[in-house]
C-alpha cells in the first residue's frame, strides 16, 4: 500500500505526526492557517515527559533538545511555608525536560522544510468532505484527495466538529496569570506552591528566562497586575524560593478548563492533540498527550501500510482515551490539591494540606506522583 495522510494543523501534534510518518515511509501534507512566524512564536507548554523525549530522539528530532534542554529529576512542593522535594529519578528512574513548545515546533518545522516535504503555511482548511470514502481536504489552494485525515488543529479548528459525539468538559473557578521574565529561575527545578493566598508555579525557559504563574480570579485582566504587584505576590506565595526580579516581557491570563471528546474518529478522520482534549495545565500534560496521540496514530498507519491490517487504527480511539483520562485524573488531582477555590472552607484547606503531607512523607504516594508526572509508558 501507499498511504497519503492529510494533517490539519502545524502545532507539535501535526508536525510530529508528519515526522513519524516520514520515518515510516508514509506521505503526508500538513496544512496550517497561520504563518510560520506565528506558529514558531506561539507560547504554550514547556515540560516534556520522558516518553516524549524518547519519541523525539527516535524521530531524529532531538539534536537541539539534547544540547539545550534542561533535565529535571524532581520538583519542589511548597506548603506550610516550606519546600519539600519530590524525587522523580530516584523513585521511577525517569525525569522530565524543560524545553519550550516553541522550540519543539521550530525543530520540527526546520526538519520538514529541510527535507522538502509539503508544509503549507497561510493555508486555511475550510472543510473536510467525503468521509464515507476517500476524504477531500478543501483548502485555500484547492482540494487534496487523500486516504486519511488527522485533525491536529486545536479546540477551535474545523475538524473537531466533524466527529460526532459528546464532549465532556469542566471549567475551574480560577485562572492563571502567566509571565515571561528576563530573570534567572527561582530554583534549579520546578516549584509548585500551595499557599493561603493561592497557587503559584515557578518554571523556566532557559537559565536566564523564567516562566511564572499565579492563581487569579476568573475574568482577571493582566492590566490589574503591574510588575511590582506580580513580584510581590510571587514572593509571598513561593516562601523561601524568592524570585529574581527582572524585566517582564510577556503577561497573559489563562482560563483553567478541561475537555475530552468521547469519540476521536469519523471514518477516515481522526482527532489528536487539542482537537481531541484539553487538559488543565497543572499536571504538564497537554503537549505530552498530543505527542502520545500521534505516536499511537503513526504506529497504526505504519501497521496498515506494511501489513494491510487496520487493527491498531481501529483501536486508536479506545487506546488514546484510556491514556487521556489517566492524564485528566492526574491534572485534576494536582489542580484541586494546589489551588484555593473561591468558596473554600478551612476544612477543605486542611484536607489539601493533609494530602500534600502524605505525598511527601509516603514513598508509595511519592512514587505514584512521580510516575504520573514523568509519564505512564505507552
Amino acid at each position: 500500500m501507499s498511504l497519503l495522510v492529510g494533517i490539519v494543523g502545524a502545532g507539535p501534534a501535526g508536525l510530529l505526526l508528519g515526522r513519524l510518518l516520514q520515518r515510516a515511509g508514509i506521505e503526508s501534507v500538513v496544512f496550517e492557517s497561520r504563518d510560520r512566524g506565528y506558529v514558531e512564536r506561539r507560547q504554550r507548554a514547556g515540560i516534556l515527559e520522558q516518553g516524549t523525549v524518547d519519541t523525539l530522539r527516535a524521530a531524529g528530532a532531538a539534536e537541539r533538545l539534547d544540547r539545550e534542554g534542561i533535565p529535571h529529576d524532581g520538583i519542589d512542593l511548597v506548603f506550610d511555608g516550606a519546600a519539600h522535594r519530590v524525587d522523580f529519578l530516584g523513585t521511577t528512574g525517569a525525569r522530565v525536560w524543560i524545553y519550550a513548545q516553541t522550540e519543539v515546533v521550530k525543530d520540527l518545522v526546520a526538519l520538514r522544510l529541510g527535507d522538502g516535504l509539503p508544509l503549507l503555511f497561510d493555508t486555511e482548511v475550510h472543510a473536510v468532505t467525503d468521509l464515507d470514502g476517500r476524504p477531500r481536504v478543501h483548502h485555500d489552494g484547492g482540494t487534496l484527495v487523500c486516504d486519511y485525515v488527522v485533525g491536529c488543529d486545536g479546540f477551535h479548528g474545523v475538524t473537531r466538529g466533524l466527529v460526532p459525539g459528546p464532549v465532556h468538559e469542566r471549567a475551574f473557578p480560577y485562572s492563571w496569570l502567566g509571565i515571561l521574565a528576563d530573570a534567572p529561575p527561582v530554583h534549579h527545578e520546578l516549584v509548585y506552591a500551595h499557599s493561603r493566598r493561592g497557587f503559584a508555579l515557578a518554571s523556566m525557559r532557559s537559565p536566564s528566562v523564567s516562566r511564572l504563574y499565579l492563581q487569579v480570579p476568573n475574568g482577571e485582566s493582566p492590566d490589574a497586575w503591574p510588575d511590582s504587584r506580580v513580584w510581590t505576590e510571587l514572593e509571598h506565595r513561593l516562601a523561601d524560593h524568592r524570585p529574581h526580579r527582572g524585566p517582564i516581557t510577556a503577561k497573559s491570563v489563562l482560563p483553567m478548563r478541561a475537555s475530552v471528546a468521547e469519540n476521536l474518529r469519523n471514518g477516515p478522520l481522526f482527532l489528536a492533540g487539542d482537537a481531541a482534549h484539553i487538559v488543565a495545565p497543572t499536571g504538564a500534560k497537554g503537549l505530552n498527550l498530543a505527542a502520545s496521540d500521534v505516536t499511537l496514530l503513526a504506529a497504526a498507519f505504519d501497521q496498515l501500510n506494511r501489513t494491510g491490517s487496520p487493527a491498531l487504527l481501529d483501536a486508536y480511539p479506545r487506546t488514546a482515551l484510556h491514556r487521556v483520562w489517566r492524564a485528566q485524573h492526574f491534572s485534576h488531582f494536582m489542580t484541586t490539591t494546589l489551588h484555593l477555590a473561591p468558596d473554600q472552607s478551612e476544612f477543605d484547606t486542611h484536607l489539601q494540606l493533609a494530602r500534600l503531607r502524605h505525598l511527601t512523607a509516603s514513598r508509595a504516594a511519592t512514587t505514584a506522583l512521580a510516575e504520573n508526572y514523568t509519564g505512564i509508558a505507552l
